[in-house]
């Protein structure tokens, strides 16, 4: 595989850009090589400049759930595009975007849109604080809930990839108002609301944890949370960055049947553009300005581009009612043949992890750890005991196969709609032939 030209653009984007890239993982220092230049993708496919082209499994972080360039998106966007890319100035397509979100999760009874997940979440939690006049969070080790300073306390997956536990920079203060409890252990979160009753302003959770690999909650552990939530007077957040439209049409309300008083949305929510929301109760939300005193302002916010992507991304996710059982069926399909190999396997929907635990070698022998379920990943200590070495062997491979997965032990497998069954079953034979 000739990566000449992926080589000098490395080589050039080390100069000027920290690492040589705009977010850490994209470094593949995990997996122990440089990465590759992306210069185009159609479907389920990346085409490097040298040439390459991979089976992608990473669709852009999840947002790629129809596959690369639908050709109804692109469409929408290039139209869009000819009258203008940003006003600072309200347009139809913002309130016609809230509308579909609200048609699609009904809890959201106020939406505010903004640029990233991180802006997404941040917002959210400000808007917490400022409703109830409390200042701490409970946050989960091993839950990344973007890169806002309060939030960078044992934050999952980019920071697990690099060996950092937390990031430099951020002030004591900030952390000090974040408790940090343990995903899956409902005593961990009793404990600490327990211990500062009448002070924690909201728990925010990944429904379905994404970050230190795919973590499904236990049975039970929502709705404990919505529980003690309720009892104390905080503030349920429901960070569905990632799970927001992939899990299900309503997310993960629908999926799991529990419900939140505000949700972050990304990802699926903006169609692969730079777009994110949060939003929830009417009441909470009224807090937020012109209409509260809860400040949070963007220029770009809402922009027509983006827009346009997320509100045909959506009308196509609603008219297909199909799409989730397909997707659903072919990450089943990958998740078995994980498990065949020997693999610990953790799926939700069309999100699906691979774990290297300890004792995978020759598991694979062994019936009873071919089971959905068995030797699984439950919180962040059971994922940071997974073989890395292992996982950046096995990353290589299936890269020499053409198959592109996340460069990273800790992060998720996505399945798009573009990945037909025939793909399907070309993945599962490199899976065989990768693992091991």
């Amino acid at each position: 595989m000739d990566t000449t030209k992926s080589e000098q653009l490395f080589n050039r984007a080390q100069q000027l850009i920290p690492g040589g890239v705009n977010s850490p993982v994209r470094a593949f220092r995990a997996v122990g090589r440089h990465p590759f230049f992306v210069e185009r993708a159609q479907g389920p496919w990346l085409i490097d400049a040298d040439g390459n082209k991979y089976l992608d499994y990473v669709c852009s972080w999840g947002p790629g759930i129809l596959g690369h360039a639908h050709p109804e998106v692109i469409k929408a966007v290039q139209r869009v595009c000819e009258r203008g890319l940003t006003f600072g100035a309200p347009t139809a397509g913002e309130v016609e975007l809230a509308e579909l979100i609200q048609a699609c999760v009904p809890e959201m009874e106020m939406v505010r849109l903004v640029s990233s997940g991180t802006e997404a979440v941040m917002s959210a939690v400000r808007v917490a604080r400022g409703f109830t006049g409390r200042e701490k969070i409970i946050k989960f080790a091993g839950n990344y809930h973007g890169h806002s300073d309060g939030l960078l306390v044992k934050a999952g997956s980019g920071l697990m990839t690099q060996s950092v536990p937390d990031s430099a920079g951020v002030p004591v203060g900030y952390a000090a108002s974040t408790l940090t409890a343990v995903y899956n252990d409902e005593e961990s979160v009793r404990r600490l609301m327990e211990e500062n009753h009448g002070q924690v302003a909201a728990v925010v959770v990944e429904p379905v944890a994404a970050n230190m690999g795919v973590v499904p909650p236990k049975k039970g552990f929502l709705e404990f949370l919505r529980r003690i939530t309720e009892d104390d007077g905080a503030l349920l957040i429901f960070d569905e960055v990632i799970t927001g439209f992939r899990l299900a049409l309503g997310g993960a309300t629908e999926y799991t049947g529990v419900s939140a008083d505000l949700h972050t949305f990304g990802k699926i929510v903006g169609g692969g553009m730079p777009l994110a929301a949060y939003g929830g109760r009417q009441d909470i939300m009224s807090c937020v300005a012109p209409l509260g005193s809860v400040y949070q302002a963007g220029t770009l916010s809402g922009n027509p581009v983006a827009v346009t992507a997320g509100i045909t991304t959506l009308k196509i996710l609603m008219e297909d009612a199909e799409i989730y059982e397909r997707l659903d069926r072919r990450a089943a399909k990958l998740a078995e043949a994980y498990r065949q190999e020997g693999l610990s396997v953790n799926r939700a929907g069309s999100l699906l992890s691979a774990f290297f635990v300890p004792g995978w070698e020759g598991a694979a022998d062994r019936p009873e750890s071919r089971e959905e379920g068995s030797r699984g990943i439950e919180n962040y200590e059971d994922a940071c005991k997974c073989d890395k070495q292992a996982f950046a062997d096995y990353f290589n491979r299936m890269l020499e196969h053409g198959i592109y997965v996340a460069p990273s032990q800790f992060e998720a497998m996505f399945v798009s709609d573009a990945h037909t069954d025939a793909l399907i079953e070309t993945t599962c034979e490199a899976i065989r032939e990768s693992v091991g």
